[in-house]
Order: structure tokens, then C-alpha cells, then sequence
């Protein structure tokens, strides 16, 4: 049985892995560390080498290619291949011929180990590594062929492991579980595993993207990104997720959810309606979110920018009887920054550091960390307008008419206070004095769309265009003394701030330089990937190479040029 390939991919870039599952194969051990073989991954309490898969060819480290596909991971070489794929989210298969294969534990001084245990006879035993930094235990079922193992029962530090010969073809399943589990009895064979990995994957593709056509060529991996990247609920994360990565960046963030829920919302609204609500589940007595949930801890030293009203007006109406629900989630949200991160007698709220702006080291806020900016003001003029809109579905007018009053004050005292006839200032929260920068989250306001005057929108539409380089939306205005090719907030490009401009000029009546916009950022993504910034003078992907929010960018973005291009029912596509 053949299955069909679907994209190839290199797993030093994208991890494998599979939906649901908490972790997968990769050289990338830590943060920008590439390791010379994939080792298993684990994600639960942080992101941790388990065991290290040596591909080897009379004993001995075997020089091979190493390739993947949505549904199987393969090394090769001339005489011999190993093929790995998902049976379930916790338990994978592997088979080899040609090639034998030592599975190694990553941490040679706190991994116990275990085995062989027997279930029935000889040829039919197990090994178990139980990892201190995930714990969870690892077991390693021979299926077929040969192994032996090595450090069993072993203390201190020694090197465990098993071996799989390669002169016959051998087979095993590898198992990632708590403190027990009846003895693996797989029914499928390796074949019907792959079938039914495609399948899941196709399931999940075709929901999400069945606009792709051959003018959005990155379509397929995009979709394979937020698949293999999410995960089912387990520790602080109370519902099926979508990490940003499934390298170091293993977190939700309180802002990048929002831009995989878009993505997600038009094939797959329960999917969707999880990723907004993550983060809510976690909001704290004073209103605020987290800055970030991962499995085993929820940080709330930042918070990051209130983009959820923006987000939810482009999702998915919520579903009967959650809109009560909803709407007291997203006004206390907007009532923690109105009470809680307002000086008292100031019309503005502020941030406390760059990191809470989402932006961490643009230039805007190297004056002062305690800043009143255009962004911020326009976010909550629309989280405030998302809240009147709620409020008036739940038949509560008055509620409805005073956030709409306040929405009005904000925007007024935006252009009355922080626009200077030319350009939007940050104003510092402690002294009151203003200053502007080079950096493109001082254009954030053109979100605000129709909103704002013809000549605020003009200048603002124009100040944007000199941001934009070959490859996008550079986040530093290029030339300025504060830009750096791989600074970060400081120049490179990246996914949401692309977003939300685009989505912004669009409404402001620009459609041309949001087109433009648009397509740059997705033939970037198609030629570099779905990196967490790229250099906006190379287009080289930078950082972490296989990033959600930017394959949701690209997702979104794709989607709404093909329903521009062909118009059809808009529930079909997801997009702004």
C-alpha cells in the first residue's frame, strides 16, 4: 500500500510530530542547539531530550537522509531505511531494514532504567526509561526482529540504551505514559498506521484549507504546523491547544492564540473557540491574563496587548449561551487595563514594559518602560466597540451605550493628545513627555480603520510603505539607527504585526498596500518558511523556524486573497 506523500519537510526546521501528542523528533534539543541525531522531544514540564535515535549500519553510526512527511519520519540510505510514524499521540512506531538503530537515553545521569521485561516469551520483551525531567516513563516493545540492551539497573551516570539490528528486518513501539500501562498489544500493521497518520492529518488540512489551490503553494505545511503543534489538555493547559512551537517556544502567549483561532475558526470552530479561551481560563482576580500557559506553569510577570476584541469580532459568533459568558471575560480584560494600568486623572492606559506590548524591544520604549502609546488606545477602542456590540446582542443597552461612549473618549483623546499633526507619540506615564520612534508599532493605530480621519489614515498609510522592504513589513524603519537584521522587535518581520496592519489599511481604505502587504508576507512564508521573524532585508527565517502564529498568518492571509479572487460563502474561509 502506497500513501501519498503530501509536503516534505526537514525536521530540523519542523518538528515531527502529530495532533495531540505532547511531544516529537527532532535535532533541536534547546534553544538554537542542533543536536547531530533527531532525539524524542518532550514538551510536558518543559522542553527535554528524552532518548537520542542513532541510525546504524553494522553497529556502528550510519551516515543516512533524513526526511519527513505529515505521516512518517524516514532516514535512508543506499542499502537501508527506518521509518517512524504515530500510531496515537503518546505512542509511536518504528521498522527498519538495512539499518539497525540504537534509541539512547538523552541524560546519561538521571534516567533509570529498566528491562528487558518478558511479557510472553524471549521475543516479545519490553525496556522502560523513566525520565526525572518529564515524569514520565519511555517503554520500548520489540515487535519484531532483534535487540539487546545496554546500563540496565545501572546508578549514577552510564549510558542506556537498546539496540536494534539491521541485518533483519526488525520493528518496535515506543510509549511515553505515566507510572503504568498494560503491555503494548498493537493490532495495526505498520501500513494501516501510516494510512490512518495521513488520514488524521488530511482530515485536519482539508478543514482548515479547503481554498488551497496551486496560488498558495504553503498551504499544506502551514496546516501541518498548527496540526503537529497542538496538544490535548494536560497540566495548566485545560483544553486542546496549539503551542507556538514544538521547539523552545512551547507556550501559549496571551496574543499569539488569537491569530491561531482566526486560522482555525472557519474549518474548525471548537478548535478555534479553545485557542481564544485558553488563556481566559487563567485570568486572575484583577482581570488580567496571563503572559503565558504551558503545561506546567502560568506566568503573569507581563500580560501582553488587549487584541481579543479585535480577534473576536473576526471569529466565529460564540455559540448559544456563551456570549453572556464571553462578554465578562473580555470587560473584565478591558476593565484591568482602564483601572488597573491607568494613573489616576490619565485618559490613557500604559504598559509597564515592552514586553507587555507584545513588542518586547522596539525602539519606542527605549526613552522609558512606563509608556502611554497609540497601539494600546487603539486596541481598547475596539475591544471597547466588541463589548458594546455583545452587550447590545444580550439586549443590555445601557451597558452597550457605555462602552461605546468610552470607546468615543479614547479614540477622541487619541487624536487630540497623542497625534501630533504628523505622526502618533508615545507619552510617558510618570512625566507626560512625548517622543516618537522609528519603529512600526507607533503605525499600529491604523487598526482602528474608518475610525480615524482621512489625513491621520493617509499619513499613517504612508509612513507604513516606507516599512516595507521586498520581503514585508520590517518592524524597524530600515536605515534608522535603531534597526538590526536580527534584532527582534528591532527590524525583522513578523506575522502578527503584518496582520494587523494589513487588516487595518484594508478597512482604512487602502487596499492596494494591503494587497501588496499581503503577498509579500506570503510568498516570504513560501520561500522561507514559518519562522518567528524573518530579516526583512534577505528574507531569511530567523529563531524559531516552525512557528504557529506565522503559519496562521500565512493561512489567514491566503485565505482571504482566495475568497477575494473567487468569491463564495464567507464561513468558508477564515481570514479578516
Amino acid at each position: 500500500m502506497t500513501v501519498a506523500a503530501g509536503p516534505v519537510f526537514s525536521p530540523r526546521e519542523i518538528p515531527f510530530s502529530f495532533r495531540g501528542s505532547w511531544f516529537g523528533f527532532s535535532p533541536v534539543i534547546a534553544e538554537n542547539t542542533y543536536a547531530p541525531d533527531v532525539h524524542l522531544v518532550s514538551h510536558q514540564t518543559g522542553m527535554h531530550p528524552v532518548l537520542r535515535l542513532i541510525p546504524t549500519a553494522g553497529g556502528v553510526r550510519a551516515e543516512t537522509t533524513l526526511s519527513a512527511t505529515p505521516h512518517e519520519l524516514t532516514w535512508t540510505c543506499d542499502d537501508g531505511r527506518i521509518g517512524l510514524a504515530y500510531e496515537t499521540p503518546d505512542t509511536v512506531r518504528v521498522r527498519g531494514e538495512g539499518l539497525g538503530l540504537h534509541l539512547v537515553a538523552a541524560d546519561p545521569v538521571l534516567t533509570p532504567f529498566s528491562g528487558p521485561y518478558f511479557y510472553a516469551d524471549p521475543g516479545d520483551g519490553s525496556w522502560v526509561f523513566t525520565v526525572y525531567q518529564t515524569g514520565r516513563r519511555y517503554r520500548v516493545t520489540l515487535l519484531a526482529g532483534h535487540a539487546k540492551s545496554w546500563g540496565e539497573q545501572a546508578l549514577g551516570t552510564t549510558v542506556r540504551g537498546v539496540a536494534l539490528r539491521g541485518d533483519e528486518p526488525w520493528e518496535i513501539a515506543v510509549e511515553e505514559y505515566e507510572t503504568a500501562r498494560a503491555p503494548y498489544r498493537g493490532e495495526a500493521g505498520f501500513e494501516q498506521v501510516l494510512v490512518a497518520a495521513r488520514a488524521d492529518f488530511d482530515s485536519f488540512r482539508d478543514a482548515v484549507a479547503p481554498w488551497r489551490s496551486d496560488r498558495t503553494p504553503g498551504a499544506e505545511l502551514a496546516a501541518y504546523v498548527l496540526w503537529s503543534a497542538t496538544v490535548r489538555p494536560a497540566g495548566f493547559v485545560t483544553r486542546p491547544a496549539v503551542l507556538m512551537s514544538k521547539h523552545w517556544m512551547d507556550k501559549v502567549w496571551s496574543w499569539d492564540h488569537c491569530f491561531n483561532a482566526i486560522a482555525l475558526a472557519g474549518g474548525l470552530p471548537e478548535l478555534a473557540r479553545d485557542q481564544f479561551r485558553l488563556v481566559f481560563d487563567h485570568q486572575d482576580a484583577a482581570g488580567a491574563l496571563p503572559d503565558s500557559v504551558t503545561h506546567s506553569e502560568v506566568l503573569y510577570n507581563f500580560v501582553k496587548p488587549p487584541i481579543h476584541g479585535w480577534a473576536l469580532a473576526r471569529l466565529r459568533p460564540p455559540e448559544d449561551g456563551e456570549t453572556a459568558e464571553v462578554f465578562g471575560l473580555l470587560e473584565r480584560w478591558t476593565s484591568f487595563w482602564l483601572t488597573r494600568r491607568r494613573v489616576p486623572g490619565h485618559e490613557f492606559a500604559h504598559y509597564q514594559h515592552g514586553n507587555d506590548s507584545g513588542w518586547d524591544n522596539a525602539t519606542t520604549f527605549d526613552p522609558e518602560r512606563v509608556v502611554e502609546t497609540a497601539d494600546l488606545a487603539a486596541f481598547l477602542v475596539l475591544q471597547m466597540r466588541e463589548l458594546a456590540r455583545l452587550a447590545a446582542e444580550l439586549g443590555r443597552a445601557d451597558a452597550a451605550a457605555a462602552w461605546r461612549r468610552e470607546a468615543d473618549r479614547m479614540r477622541e483623546a487619541l487624536l487630540a493628545e497623542l497625534w501630533d499633526g504628523d505622526r502618533f507619540v508615545a507619552r510617558s506615564a510618570h512625566t507626560g513627555r512625548t517622543w516618537s520612534s522609528s519603529s512600526l508599532l507607533d503605525l499600529m493605530p491604523i487598526v482602528l480603520g474608518e475610525e480615524l480621519p482621512e489625513p491621520v489614515r493617509a499619513s499613517l498609510a504612508a509612513r507604513i510603505e516606507t516599512h516595507l522592504t521586498e520581503f514585508g513589513l520590517a518592524t524597524e524603519l530600515p536605515g534608522s539607527p535603531g534597526y538590526q537584521d536580527d534584532g527582534y522587535w528591532r527590524g525583522p518581520i513578523w506575522a502578527p504585526s503584518t496582520v494587523l496592519i494589513e487588516d487595518g489599511l484594508r478597512r482604512a481604505g487602502y487596499p492596494d498596500l494591503a494587497d501588496e502587504i499581503s503577498a509579500r508576507f506570503r510568498v516570504l512564508c513560501e520561500k522561507s518558511g514559518f519562522a518567528e521573524n524573518f530579516d526583512a532585508r534577505s528574507g531569511a527565517g530567523l529563531r524559531d523556524r516552525a512557528y504557529t502564529w506565522t503559519a496562521s498568518a500565512y493561512l489567514i492571509l491566503a485565505a482571504a486573497h482566495e475568497h477575494r479572487l473567487t468569491p463564495a460563502d464567507p464561513r468558508e474561509v477564515s481570514g479578516c
